[in-house]
């Protein structure tokens, strides 16, 4: 057996994911056909061309199992026991977590940028994603974000994936 596969040096760098998350999200480019041609959906009266907007992705990437640890810890609250006058114990509030997960993970858009926290009138960055996508596109996002940190991926799948 060779430790070396396991040398930092040796090690694959996790990548990011880009992805669509809501066709509300529109780039400045417009959307091109099979010939790369842009898809014009109608003419204004003056017969210019309105195209279809390719919709932004958002750009996502893992977070490391030291800083995942760090975003439980955080998100730790005593909660009383049962039945037991005066006791507590540590629970993780897991919807606070997975919001939290969501924004550490967001590469793209930049979720402190000020200006866009201001155009939705929220402070901080969790309360920017909330306000900005609908409770669909938040579930949708909350759960790509745990796929591409490794949550949603059974040992199966990487075998099967090995494999082919």
């Amino acid at each position: 057996m060779n430790l070396s596969a396991f040398m930092a040096k040796n090690a694959l760098p996790a990548e990011n994911v880009k992805f669509v998350l809501s066709p509300r999200f529109l780039s400045d480019e417009p959307e091109l056909d099979e010939q790369g041609r842009p898809i014009v959906l109608s003419k204004t009266e003056e017969g210019e061309p309105i195209y279809k907007m390719k919709p932004m992705a958002w750009e996502i990437k893992p977070i490391s199992g030291a800083e995942d640890e760090a975003l439980r810890k955080a998100c730790k609250k005593q909660v009383p026991v049962p039945g037991r006058k005066g006791q507590y114990q540590r629970e993780t509030d897991y919807d606070l977590y997975t919001g939290k997960l969501a924004v550490a993970c967001t590469v793209w858009p930049n979720l402190n940028d000020a200006a866009l926290q201001d155009s939705y009138k929220v402070l901080g960055a969790e309360a920017l994603l909330k306000a900005m996508l609908t409770n669909g596109e938040y579930a949708n996002y909350v759960e790509k974000v745990q796929e591409v940190c490794g949550f949603t991926t059974t040992f199966q799948d990487e075998v099967d994936e090995a494999k082919n």
